[in-house]
């Protein structure tokens, strides 16, 4: 089958793929539309290339022998599937090359199938190839060779009007990366992005070519990248926010140095060690001690606006940082310089994007929802929390109720959520009642029970016990609440179900470590597990220091290391 060369701008670079590190004219510098390989040429190859390893390769005898009768004209179609079988044949060869890790066996059935004969090779052919190229960089003996073969390959690949997908790409990039060629590494990426298609890049894509600017320096090039990478919705790691944290602190740019800062905060709870020494290795700099500004205002309601723990409003101080290693107490005191950590929550925008998010799910669920029985507006329920609303904790009654009782005669325990609603009370320093949010169905069968009916019916009037109406979900309900007040949720509920998914993964974590309290029972007794008293996160306070959580060695939370990071007053 004839390959279709694909749209693609004429001054794209995949087009006009750059020279090999050698001097030797490329022997396939003209390129034809097909690639083919005669089975006896093919045969050859093999047998003096892979004769040590053509057991691992498996390659079929059917690539190996041919009836020529089978590729006259009067017998197209087996002269068809004899061409398809060759080629899915040593498409099995080449996977079973990159499993191996032989380079040299995959490159001489590649050279077997340029010279001449019946395999066309595919997008799925070249992408084994210069997947093995890239794969090879890692050993000395083979850099070169993998850099040199794996541009001839690319060459061909485009020259043949295949199109290379993202893993083609990625190889590629990974290619000119290794040889110092951060710009063809970029290149080519930006060329995917702007044919459009199927092939999207991703995070490991555009690493190679950021990782290559920042090595080598050049910290412009690498905030190019980084501005791709955010037009086309891809976050940052921590292995790409330290390199360009690293080229930042080299370049002495401050701005940068206090955005990347920010950019881990965001990204990463605890950072790796090579990451803390690049934040030693800026705040112990001279540039760093001659960034500061003492006149800010309104530091306190930035820090309260975005949810405690950084303002964001730039470095704060004077003179020279005091850098020094040490432990956190469980209460949070930095037992360096007796600062309180915080416990982060979500910021205001984020915390509304959140609320209206959960309203836009639960009326576009109740909009899907084919049944018969009558179901409140969501709408009620947000008017209801306007009037009896300022709860400090909402109760997933359901899950509560229903604890530990899968054994014959278990059902829904209200002692239980009793006995939790009293707990939340004694704790309440303003004596306030917890709201529990539980389903109508369930409220009229504790209503039903003689033994129950005056507790529920004292709740209800308390405004205590909000009944979800039928057709609902609860999970929307007591999350909503809770969201909305900014107060806790007492649940076990792990919320990994399909509705959860549809929330931002990053920030719902983060607002389920602040607001989530777990429970259970010992010998009839209750048991909350409050949120922690301080986020293990980098941390800005108002009065300029900073706070970097390390990753712990052998999971000793207890024994993490923070480097404490202070100016004199």
């Amino acid at each position: 089958m004839k390959l279709n060369k694909p749209r693609l701008p004429c001054s794209t670079l995949l087009c006009a793929a750059p020279r090999t590190l050698t001097e030797t004219p490329s022997p396939y510098s003209v390129f034809p539309r097909r690639v083919r390989v005669s089975s006896s040429t093919f045969t050859n190859a093999k047998l003096v290339t892979l004769k040590s390893c053509a057991a691992k390769l498996h390659l079929c005898s059917s690539m190996a022998t041919s009836d020529h009768r089978d590729e006259s004209p009067t017998k197209p179609n087996k002269k068809k599937k004899a061409s398809h079988s060759q080629e899915k044949n040593l498409l099995v060869s080449l996977h079973s090359c990159s499993k191996s890790k032989n380079l040299s066996a995959a490159l001489s059935l590649y050279d077997a199938a340029i010279t001449s004969g019946d395999v066309s090779l595919s997008q799925q052919h070249f992408q084994s190839l210069l997947y093995l190229c890239s794969a090879s960089l890692s050993d000395p003996s083979l850099h070169t060779l993998a850099i040199d073969r794996g541009y001839q390959v690319f060459q061909r690949m485009v020259g043949s009007g295949v199109s290379p997908n993202e893993a083609s790409v990625t190889s590629v990039a990974r290619l000119a990366a290794a040889k110092g060629d951060g710009d063809y590494a970029f290149k080519v990426v930006k060329d995917i992005v702007a044919v459009g298609g199927l092939s999207v890049p991703r995070l490991r894509t555009y690493a190679p070519a950021l990782l290559c600017f920042c090595e080598r320096l050049e910290a412009e090039k690498g905030y190019e990248v980084e501005e791709h990478m955010d037009a086309s919705g891809i976050a940052l790691e921590e292995v790409e926010i330290s390199a360009l944290l690293k080229v930042s602190v080299a370049t002495g740019r401050e701005n940068k140095v206090y955005r990347y800062l920010h950019k881990l905060r965001e990204s990463v709870g605890f950072v790796s060690e090579e990451t803390s020494k690049i934040i030693e290795e800026w705040f112990c700099s001279e540039k760093a001690s001659e960034v500061g500004n003492s006149g800010i205002e309104l530091l306190r309601a930035a820090v309260l606006k975005n949810g405690g723990g950084w303002h964001g409003l730039g470095w704060i101080g004077a003179g020279k940082w005091i850098v020094k290693k040490g432990n956190v107490s469980p209460d949070g005191e930095c037992l360096s310089c007796g600062e309180h950590l915080a416990c982060v929550d979500t910021n205001e925008v984020e915390t509304e994007n959140f609320v209206n998010s959960l309203v836009a799910l639960a009326v576009g669920r109740k909009a899907k929802m084919n049944s018969f029985e009558s179901m409140e507006d969501f709408s009620e329920f947000q008017e209801w929390l306007e009037k009896h609303g300022d709860y400090e904790a909402i109760l997933d009654g359901a899950n509560i109720g229903l604890y530990q009782q899968n054994f014959v005669d278990g059902g829904f325990s209200l002692p239980q959520l009793e006995a939790i609603v009293k707990e939340l009370y004694s704790k309440s320093g303003n004596k306030k009642w917890p709201l529990i949010l539980l389903h109508k169905k369930r409220v009229n069968a504790l209503l039903e029970n003689p033994n129950h009916r005056s507790l529920v019916e004292e709740w209800i009037s308390n405004n205590v016990l909000y009944t979800t109406p039928p057709g609902s979900n609860d999970d929307w309900y007591w999350l909503y609440a809770a969201a909305k007040f900014k107060c806790l949720l007492v649940t076990n509920d792990e919320m990994r179900d399909h509705i959860f998914e549809l929330l931002s993964t990053r920030f719902f974590q983060k607002w389920k470590e602040r607001h989530q309290v777990r429970y259970t029972f010992v010998k009839g007794s209750v048991k909350l597990e409050m949120p922690p008293p301080f986020s293990v996160v980098i941390q800005e306070s108002e009065k300029g220091s900073w706070h970097v959580p390390i990753t712990c060695q052998d999971g000793e939370v207890s024994l993490r290391n923070w480097i404490c990071v202070t100016r004199r007053s």
